[in-house]
């Protein structure tokens, strides 16, 4: 167990610190689109894509391997690649209400709890 959080630790600290490069590269493009975020979200969204399909089918590769990538790494770069696999296994299911429940219960819920948070602050 303690090497397993060891193991997501540093592939998450190598997420986040591709994504703040990334976003800061990125931060000089447009006019107020939020680009480096945009980008994270698809770059890390096609990432585990891949990861999840190269770990399904290639089933002799190491669990470590996989908590390093997917859960560490893709999880520091962006949550939003979770968010997206786990919607996809939803629909995969066949399972549209849980589904929709998910995908628009996070995205007004999140908003709405970081305007609580930062509307309480002030």
């Amino acid at each position: 167990m303690v090497r397993d959080i060891i193991i997501v630790g540093i592939g998450s600290g190598i997420g986040g610190i591709c994504r703040y490069l990334i976003s800061l590269f990125m931060g000089h493009v447009g006019n107020g689109f939020p680009w480096g975020t945009f980008t994270v979200n698809v770059v890390g969204c096609l990432l585990i894509g891949i990861l999840w399909g190269v770990t399904s089918r290639f089933q002799n590769l190491s669990p470590a391997f996989s908590l390093f990538l997917m859960v560490g790494f893709c999880g520091g770069f962006t949550t939003f690649s979770t968010f997206s696999k786990e919607g996809l296994t939803m629909l995969q299911a066949n399972n549209y209400l849980l589904f929709s429940l998910y995908a628009i219960g996070s995205v007004v819920l999140g908003i709405m709890a970081v305007s609580l948070g930062y509307y309480s602050t002030k």
